[in-house]
């Protein structure tokens, strides 16, 4: 049993002065080598001081560098390039409201016009902004509505956005060309998952439909049962609902 140690503590016999041996001689170790880290670390540090410095002067001149870049060059950037973004835009919305020159309209927002850029202009020349990644969403469906769907494919597929609708939209657009390209597997493979992308009235049901009827296709019919039972039991109201029992009871028959 260790003996504690009072201020001006004697032992009284050999067995308690062996222990306070014991203890004293223990307690100089821990401290003697202590001591010793501490000399060592101290040492480390003195030696090391030059490329200890110079890793701190490198973080920095990077966060400064960064933070500089961010300042005069990205922003300019993508200030720049959301101004391209405003001429082949208004063709794109033209094309779509519009029943008549659609494919002209698009190859206008796609290619530019009177030295002005379209959308592959600004995923050339701005790369990494903002503006570069929405014109891949707008050139891919630009393509999907001329038909040209390898094309959609290729820009929808490099497209990426949290958005709840623009990122449905876009996996729903490529189901959409895939299904063109009669590949109906894949098509149904970007119908679910524009549907997990995220749920919404709008862009929801009209995928779920989708899947439906390509699950309906594929010979899949319980899970199409399942899509449609969602329309009518959670989009009651959508445009997608109006013929949905027609779709169910032909999906049990079959």
């Amino acid at each position: 049993m260790a003996t504690y140690k009072k201020k001006g503590f004697k032992p009284k016999n050999k067995e308690e002065e062996i222990q306070l041996n014991e203890q004293e001689s223990t307690t100089a170790e821990v401290f003697s080598s202590l001591d010793e880290g501490a000399s060592r670390s101290e040492e480390w540090v003195s030696r090391n001081q030059k490329y200890i410095l110079g890793v701190i002067g490198v973080v920095a001149v990077a966060v400064l560098g960064y933070l500089a870049y961010f300042q005069f060059v990205q922003k300019p950037k993508e200030a720049s390039a959301a101004n391209e973004m405003l001429y082949p835009q208004q063709y794109f919305d033209m094309a779509l409201e519009g029943s008549v020159e659609k494919d002209s309209l698009f190859t206008l927002a796609l290619d530019g016009a009177e030295g002005k850029y379209g959308f592959l202009d600004i995923i050339e020349e701005y790369n990494g902004t903002k503006a570069a990644n929405l014109a891949k969403y707008s050139a891919g469906m630009a393509y999907l509505n001329m038909q040209k769907y390898d094309d959609a494919i290729k820009y929808l597929e490099d497209f990426s956005s949290p958005d709840m609708i623009l990122g449905a939209l876009a996996k729903g657009g490529l189901g959409d060309a895939f299904l063109q390209l009669n590949q109906p597997a894949d098509a149904l493979g970007y119908y679910e998952s524009a549907i997990a992308h995220s749920t919404n009235d709008f862009t929801t049901p009209k995928f779920l439909y989708k899947a439906g009827v390509t699950a309906m296709e594929l010979g899949k019919n319980n899970k199409a049962l399942g899509y449609f039972n969602r329309i009518k039991e959670e989009f009651g109201t959508s445009n997608e609902a109006r013929n949905i029992d027609a779709f169910i009871g032909k999906a049990k028959t079959n």
